[in-house]
């Protein structure tokens, strides 16, 4: 494993620029940093169309379009960028991968992948250029970018979930921080909604920040989807009691959660809804780079923690990851796989992470070293989401079950019904077993 400092960070970074600097639009000169690109020589006239999902924070829009415009320049092949709902992008993907035809490249989320591997494009040569370069893939990267020791997907990064909460607010309702364990947790979450000043989780399809906190609760609790073998057991004393604690905490919730989607927990936190929730930097970030100075005024309040620790005794959480893949139907795989290695490389990914002040973190080791992490402490808790998160299909392996499960979100609808208590958490945690059976058939 090679090693990658702070010291490598900032001379690969200022070499980069330089470099860049000195090339023109449609330069046919390759800068060392963009060695990779020799590797994958475009095919003439190559043209691309990349998928992926809508920003929550401008800098990521704007870096990453501005390195989609560093790539044409240097390659000369045009690349068309569409950009769509976080929940529309993985059926786009489904049906891309059934017809054989639409975007080269869909950056998409956790392993749907896994669920037409047969349809992408091998891509292994690509992941391991960069993880030679770059320190290597955590461990859930390689597993999630990997199917029977190939990979199909290339991780481009992992969506940080944490507790993002007012700190005045936590103060009036008694306590110092975040606890940092489930029991004091839900002691705070009552007294926040005592003081009026509620906090809140997403309960509706929201693929990140619905998905992220109910498999942080049933895991926290030891329930699981699957065993290492693949049997269902959700059904099981571990989720029950899970949903048990869902149930407390749901009543401390301000209204509305069983409907909100992504950005709905952003909207009423920024709002003075609720003063606690699961979410990525993009809450602090929309406040520091807002216009409306009662917005602006909520910056130094924001905080951020990692989520408290349950029974199960060790961190139990689960991030977003989204991953590029390229088809096979692509008219150009070439290019695509010069376009991915070339987005990873540090002289555009470090800069992107910069603009994006951290809402998604490195699935390479070296990135670690980017002083976005360090230059502001709120930022921090963000960077070690590859090393802390499981993988979605936990404990079982990834393939079309755990994908199906996911894009299903079976774990996320059942936690909803026993919070709600539209189903008692028996019955919640039997419905779920029944339809997580429908996939997984061992």
């Amino acid at each position: 494993m090679s090693k990658y400092t702070r010291r490598d960070f900032l001379k690969s970074t200022t070499a980069g620029a330089a470099a860049a600097g000195a090339l023109g639009v449609g330069s046919a000169v390759w800068t060392p940093q963009a060695f990779a690109q020799t590797k994958w020589t475009p095919e003439k006239g190559a043209k691309l169309r990349v998928l992926r999902w809508k920003r929550f924070v401008q800098g990521d829009e704007d870096m990453w379009m501005a390195n989609v415009k560093k790539f044409t320049a240097l390659t000369g092949v045009e690349v068309r960028v569409d950009n769509e709902g976080w929940e529309d992008v993985r059926p786009k993907a489904a049906v891309a991968a059934n017809v054989g035809s639409g975007p080269d490249i869909i950056v998409g989320w956790f392993d749907d992948p896994h669920q037409y591997p047969d349809k992408l494009v091998d891509v292994t040569d690509v992941a391991n250029y960069l993880g030679g370069k770059y320190g290597g893939w955590y461990d859930v990267c390689r597993k999630y970018g990997t199917k029977n020791n190939r990979w199909i997907a290339i991780p481009l990064g992992i969506i940080g979930n944490a507790i993002v909460y007012r700190e005045s607010h936590v103060k009036a309702a008694g306590f110092d921080g975040i606890p940092k364990d489930t029991a004091g947790f839900l002691s705070l979450m009552q007294a926040l909604k005592a003081k009026g000043t509620p906090g809140g989780f997403a309960l509706g399809k929201a693929v990140g920040d619905g998905n992220n906190w109910a498999h942080w609760l049933l895991w926290s609790h030891g329930g699981k989807m699957v065993d290492e073998k693949g049997n269902v057991v959700i059904n099981s004393p571990e989720t029950i009691a899970s949903l048990e604690y869902a149930r407390k905490l749901y009543d401390t919730f301000v209204p509305g959660t069983l409907s909100w989607l992504d950005p709905s927990n952003n909207k009423a936190f920024l709002d003075g809804q609720i003063s606690l929730t699961g979410n990525g930097i993009s809450v602090y970030y929309a406040a520091k780079n807002s216009q409306e100075p009662r917005i602006k005024d909520l910056v130094p309040d924001i905080n951020h923690a990692r989520f408290p620790i349950g029974p199960v005794g060790k961190p139990a959480e689960l991030m977003q990851i989204t991953q590029m893949f390229l088809f096979k139907y692509s008219k150009a795989p070439n290019a695509a796989k010069a376009f991915l290695a070339f987005m990873m490389e540090g002289d555009q990914y470090n800069p992107w992470l910069q603009a994006s002040i951290g809402y998604t973190s490195q699935p390479l080791k070296a990135f670690e070293a980017n002083p976005i992490w360090t230059s502001d402490p709120k930022h921090t808790v963000y960077r070690d989401g590859g090393k802390i998160m499981l993988d979605n299909g936990h404990a079982g392996p990834l393939g079309y079950a755990s994908a199906a499960a996911m894009a299903d979100y079976i774990v996320l609808d059942m936690v909803a019904e026993a919070a709600s208590g539209s189903q008692t958490p028996q019955d919640a945690a039997a419905r779920a077993q029944k339809r997580a059976e429908r996939y997984y058939k061992v």
